[in-house]
């Protein structure tokens, strides 16, 4: 499906027309995977149009930039501030975010620390990514391993892990893939993070089984607690998800979905843990929940 075009991208301090958004064929990133990247999320609420735990994603941006090597060359203020100009010269009432910093052209190689860093803040309407009852499979591909790659920075070069299993999932007839870490064990979906809810108790695998860690996810820990819901970060092994209550994914793009199959067993339909999370998370990305509010960064 084509991408919807908003009217501009933000790129390194200007709003830019849509088609004029373009990097050097020679850009490092596009060659070596240097690059970072965000997705956050605008939603409509009774105040208007508010940015869903910004600060929380720039933050994330700004640490895997240290991560692997890139000196942003703009503040966490100034990055927050193009942000809203982006949304609000779109005229989103609700969208999808792209936050970019990537190595640009300059020179070639594999270190290449001398190319200018480049940021861009795209911005879209973005449908449903992923629908109720998801069929996961398995993948034969397992997840990076933090010994390998920087699984708690949120990189691009990484990423083509997740484009091997997702496709591979879609080829098969599934929906999702979640991989396994190198020891076996659960670590997450291709773009969102698991949770399984057994004697209902919610539990998600750690940093350490390669899964990246959440805005979402730690936004439905935090609903958890709101709604006496005990969590655990734990690893989970794959014959677990198999006789889960419950299962569910999250992610910025995914929000939170049930999880009606893995590997052909049957989970069900989706669970009164599952729907009361749910409802929490609507309510406080909407606005509707006063407890939450500082989570919101109105655009006006």
């Amino acid at each position: 499906m084509k991408l919807p075009e908003a009217e501009t991208i933000w790129m390194d301090g200007a709003l830019v027309p849509w088609g004029q958004a373009r990097v050097h064929v020679l850009s490092h990133a596009l060659h070596y995977g240097t690059a970072v990247l965000e997705g956050t999320k605008v939603h409509d609420t009774p105040q208007g149009p508010a940015v869903f735990r910004l600060d929380a994603h720039l933050a994330r941006l700004y640490r895997s930039a240290k991560i692997i090597g890139l000196a942003l060359p703009y503040s966490h203020g100034e990055l927050h501030a193009a942000t809203l100009e982006t949304v609000a010269a779109n005229g989103h009432s609700s969208c999808y975010i792209r936050h970019l910093a990537h190595r640009g052209y300059g020179e070639m190689g594999i270190s290449a620390r001398n190319c200018p860093v480049t940021v861009s803040i795209a911005t879209w309407e973005w449908g449903t990514y992923l629908d109720e009852g998801v069929r996961l499979m398995t993948s034969s591909w397992r997840r990076n391993d933090p010994a390998v790659v920087p699984t708690v920075a949120k990189a691009t070069g990484p990423y083509l892990n997740s484009v091997l299993a997702k496709t591979e999932a879609l080829e098969a007839g599934f929906d999702e893939a979640v991989l396994l870490n190198a020891a076996g064990n659960v670590s997450e979906c291709t773009g969102a993070n698991l949770f399984l809810v057994g004697d209902g108790v919610l539990v998600t695998p750690p940093a350490g089984a390669g899964a990246l860690e959440g805005i979402t996810q730690d936004t439905v820990e935090r609903l958890a607690a709101d709604l006496g819901l005990p969590v655990r970060r734990r690893d989970i092994l794959r014959a677990e998800l198999y006789t889960a209550d419950e299962l569910f994914l999250c992610g910025t793009a995914a929000g939170i979905v049930s999880v009606a199959s893995v590997d052909h067993r049957e989970i069900g339909v989706e669970g009164p843990v599952t729907a009361k999370l749910k409802h929490a998370y609507d309510a406080a990305v909407h606005g509707r929940d006063d407890r939450h509010r500082d989570w919101l960064t109105p655009v006006g």
